[in-house]
Formats: structure tokens, sequence, C-alpha cells
């Protein structure tokens, strides 16, 4: 049978082919696969979109155990009889756009418009990424800024995952694609109005706040760090440039303009990494990247202060029990209240949030010599880097042998990984967040991984059954936002762990051994192995027992969130095809 296939829109841009592939992935996650709507066959994806009676193909370029596929040549329609029309990126999201409507019974006006710009984001990136980045930096800098500043796609499972609002002209010079670097933009306030949490030692300490700053202060003055995207972004504000002017005129904050030692710009956009220093700068940025606005609340602040001082022991512990695995504190934070009599209180409260920054400990006093760090999304990203930058696990293998590679590699990043994230949740009732952007793998010089550093206190919580005593002691707002349930917990946990980080490594280690089909459910036999073996060592909590059963595992609804316009942490789970669950023994059939 001859098939006809025609094209009614341009579909030969990488960004657009990377953009229609990452939200036909979200529609198999969320939508296709858990509503039975999706099928592979000779090679090719079929999914049909039931509520607007339309079907959906792409080539296959590799079939996943987990239907995390990886797709080639555009996406084509079903036209009737034996014709499929190809579909660029945004046809496909206003077909998604009617798909939604009909299937929950509203609108979003913003969403397909936020997956276009995300797909121009990325064409953005593509065209303009340089060679080198604008300040070269000694070794083991380099290789992590390269790592943090190369996820050029960024999350693979959302609809629009380099969406930031504001121009590309605002925004271009502070981007991690770019590969920029930049000093703060610093005020200084009087030591009476800076708000300030910290342990062990002040922010001043932790930061080497004179050595970043590289000037003298007004004696009674403290610095503040602030992104110069958000310096810009607070002084156009109509509301609260006026408080700020007036601020300035009191001598209650002091400009002191971009200066001191450049900052790199981290994945996330809005922490900065010092190396030279070797500290992380968690700033404020009033600015919607994927779903959340990117400020550090106040309620933020305090509390990754108090959480680095609660979890401190734990973490010691846990680390003693499995070499190799470490987190990065957050010993301090700091912003300004400015005096009562300027502005109102919401204004006051906008500005100390606005300001806010959260300091984060380094990474180069973790490493041996020749170890290198990177970030763990870079590794697991299917795309080339079209800067050359040898940050994924394609670039890195040993092309000798690379299932042999593979699967050492899989064994040893598991094995630092695994134990510890579940130990915390079962035995200490903490939950990390150990997603793609949240680990940090430390590699030997051939590549294979010696450490694993996770990082971020904001989606750290504490389950409350068992902490009962400690969220008490903290403050009201701080332990309701530090406090999970224990089906929230586990869903956290394993989402973050098996199907947002996991799911991704696997796929990026199967693409290295394509003769091997099965390649895939090999890492998954290991990772099964890896559970039950710590399951077994934490005494068999249920929930493990049940994944090795094979009940299905959650997996965040990105796309579902991002239709219905609320706040991450308001994202539900679907099931997700447990590649773990083992068959019942022979005996008992």
């Amino acid at each position: 049978m001859t098939v006809e296939v025609t094209t009614s829109f341009p579909v030969d841009t990488d960004a657009d082919l990377l953009s229609a592939h990452t939200l036909l992935g979200c529609l198999v996650r969320e939508l296709a696969g858990p509503d039975r709507q999706v099928t592979v066959d000779t090679g090719r994806l079929l999914l049909r979109l039931p509520h607007i009676g339309q079907v959906l193909r792409a080539t296959l370029l590799r079939v996943s155990t987990v239907a995390a596929h990886r797709f080639a040549g555009p996406v084509q329609r079903h036209a009737g009889g034996t014709t499929w029309v190809d579909l660029g990126l945004a046809e496909l999201a206003d077909l998604v756009d009617a798909e939604l409507t009909a299937r929950t019974g509203h609108g979003n006006d913003e969403f397909a418009t936020q997956v276009r710009a995300s797909r121009d984001a990325l064409h953005d990136t593509l065209a303009r990424r340089p060679d080198r980045p604008d300040r070269p930096v000694a070794e083991p800098a380099a290789t992590y800024l390269d790592s943090e500043q190369s996820l050029l796609a960024g999350h693979p499972r959302h609809p629009a995952p380099k969406w930031r609002s504001g121009e590309p002209s605002r925004w271009r010079r502070f981007s991690p694609e770019t590969r920029t670097a930049f000093p703060p933009h610093w005020l200084a306030a009087p030591a009476e109005l800076v708000h300030e949490h910290a342990v062990g030692g002040d922010f001043d300490q932790h930061a080497r706040t004179s050595d970043l700053l590289g000037r003298p202060l007004p004696a009674g003055y403290r610095a503040l760090p602030v992104h110069p995207w958000q310096f810009q972004l607070l002084s156009d504000d109509p509301d609260l440039a006026p408080v700020l002017a007036a601020a300035r005129i009191e001598g209650a904050l002091l400009d002191l303009g971009q200066t001191g030692l450049p900052c790199h710009p981290t994945a996330s956009v809005r922490t900065l990494y010092q190396p030279e220093i070797d500290v992380f700068l968690k700033t404020s940025l009033n600015v919607r990247i994927t779903n959340c606005l990117r400020k550090n609340a106040a309620y933020e602040l305090r509390g990754a202060v108090a959480l680095t001082g609660v979890l401190a022991r734990p973490f010691a512990e846990v680390a003693a029990r499995h070499p190799g695995f470490g987190a990065l504190p957050e010993p301090a934070a700091r912003s300004v209240v400015l005096p009562g009599h300027l502005g109102t209180a919401r204004q006051r409260h906008a500005i100390l949030e606005g300001f806010g920054t959260i300091l984060r400990t380094g990474i180069t006093g973790r490493l041996r010599p020749g170890e290198q760090v990177h970030l763990a999304g870079a590794l697991a990203a299917a795309q080339l880097d079209p800067a050359g930058t040898r940050t994924r696990l394609a670039d890195l293998v040993d092309h000798r042998d690379p299932a042999a590679w593979a699967g050492l590699w899989w064994r040893r990043y598991l094995n630092l990984l695994v134990p510890p994230v579940l130990r915390l949740w079962a035995e200490h009732g903490i939950v990390l967040e150990p997603h793609l952007q949240n680990v940090l793998a430390v590699l030997d010089a051939d590549g294979i991984p010696t450490q694993v550093l996770v990082r971020d206190l904001e989606g750290t919580k504490l389950l409350a059954h068992r902490h009962t005593d400690l969220l008490a002691a903290l403050p009201a707002e701080v332990s309701g936002a530090a406090a999970y349930s224990e089906e929230n917990g586990w869903n956290r946990v394993a989402y973050c762990l098996f199907v947002n980080h996991l799911t991704e490594i696997a796929g990026a280690l199967a693409d290295l051994v394509p003769a091997r089909p099965r390649f895939e459910d090999e890492l998954w036999d290991t990772v099964a192995d890896v559970v039950a073996t710590t399951g077994t060592d934490l005494g068999g909590p249920p929930r493990l027992r049940a994944l090795l059963a094979g009940v299905p595992l959650p997996a965040k609804t990105n796309l579902l969130i991002r239709w219905q316009r609320a706040a991450d942490r308001h994202a539900g789970y679907v099931p997700f095809p447990n590649p773990l669950g083992r068959a019942l023994p022979e005996d008992l059939r």
C-alpha cells in the first residue's frame, strides 16, 4: 500500500522537532498511556486523541521499556485513508490544546503560546550558543560549568521546558545556555535592617562576602547580592520602584551596582555559582520558568537554613553508611526589611522576598584529584551540544566496549544514589527530591561515578507523622511547607528517583548499545536487585515490597498541571509502567 504524506507546517528545524518530540512524550506518559490510547507497531508509535477523534504517529528511533521512547522525524496526523500529514510544533500544540479542552471542559489561553515560546527560546539558544564560555575558568569548575550550562532542551517530559516569562532580549544575557557570566548587583543596608538566618556562622562568613564583593562597605552596613535581572525587574516595577527610590534617598539601601567577582548561572537560571570562592547564590527571580515563579519566599529563606540544621545529623549518619553520598547544605540566607514608613507592609514584604538570597556551599572541596562533576540532567541529555561540550553519557562512553562500560557505570551510580535516598525516607522520615536537576554526579578519569551530591533543600520535606515534635518547634509557615504526609512523601521520592531520574539515565545508557534491544530491560533488572537488597537492609518497607511486586510508580503530571495553571506543589500523579515487577514464582501458578 502506498501511503501519501503531505507537509502543512515547516518541521525542518532542530528546535521544532525536539519540542514536538518532547510534547509527544508528555502525551504518552500522562494521557495516552494511562488511558490505553497508544500502541507501538512496526517501528512506529500510534497515539489517539480520543476526545477530538485524531490519530497521531511518529517513527521510533528506539522503543523504551517504560515508554520513554526516542522519536525520529516529524509527528504526523492521520488525514483519512492512507494520508498522513506532517505536523509542526505549533499545529501539534493546537491539537493538544483542543484535546485537553474537550477532556477537562475548560480552556487555557496561555498553553499553546507557552509551548511555542519554549520552542522559540530553544531555537534562539541553538542559533546563538557560543563555542566557548564568556569567562574561562580552571578545572574542575570548567567541566562542571560546561555541564550546568549545557541543558539545552530542558526537562525531557515537560510541555514547555524552555519557556521563560519576558522577552529574550531581557533574559538572553542571563541564560546559562549562552555560557555567560556576570557579577551580581550588590546592595548594602544598615545592619539593623538586614534580615538574616544562619547556622554555624553568619552569611558573610559562609559566602566570603568581602572576597565576592571586592570592596569595603560603609561602617554599619551589610552587603546584599541580587540577581541583576531581578534588580531590573524590581526597579522597573511601578508598584515597588518608588519605595526603592525612597529607600536609596534615605540610605536604607545603597546601590553598589554590578561589581565584584563574576558568577555563572547554573541550569536553574537563578542560582549563580562563583568558582573561585566555590559558593552558590540561590537568588530570587520574579520570573516564571516552566511552572513556577522563581522567587525565594520569606518562609523559604528561613526554612532552608532551619532544614540545614535539622538535617545535618541524619545526612552525616547516612553518608557514613553510604560513602560517596553527600548533600550540599544551605547554611545562610539574607535579605532586607525596610523601615515601616517606607511603603506598605505588602510592598516591604515583596522587597524582602525579591531581594532574598540563599547561600549554598560549594563542591570543589569534596573532590579528589582528577574527579569531575556533572549535572545528572546533562548526562541524560540525548541531543548533541552544538558547542561540542563533553557533558553527556554519549560523550563519555568507552567505545571499545560500550555495553560493559554502561553496565559498570549504572551499577556504580545506582549504589551511590538509591540506597541513601531510600534510607533517608524509610529510617529518617526525610523526603529528598533527587530529580535530574537536583543531583550532581562526580566521575573519575574514566567517567565512572565515585560520588553523588544532592542539592536544593526547597524540595526536601519531613514526614509529618515521624517528626511531630520537630515540626512543632519550627515557625508555622516553615513547618507547614516542610511537612509531607506518608502518601505525598512516597509519591514525591518515588517519582523523582525512579521516574524523573533513573528513567532518563537508563534511556541514555540504552542509546549507547543499540545492537541489544533488551539492554534497557537489563538495566532495570539491576535497579530491581539494588532495591531488593536495600529493602532487606531496611527491614522490608511495605512500599518497597509492593514496588518489587510491580505496583505502578507515580508519574508527576507536568502537562496537566501546566494546563490547570496551578502551582507545582498541586501536581497530581498518573500510573507509570513499573519495570521492576517480578513474576510470581512458578510453583504458585
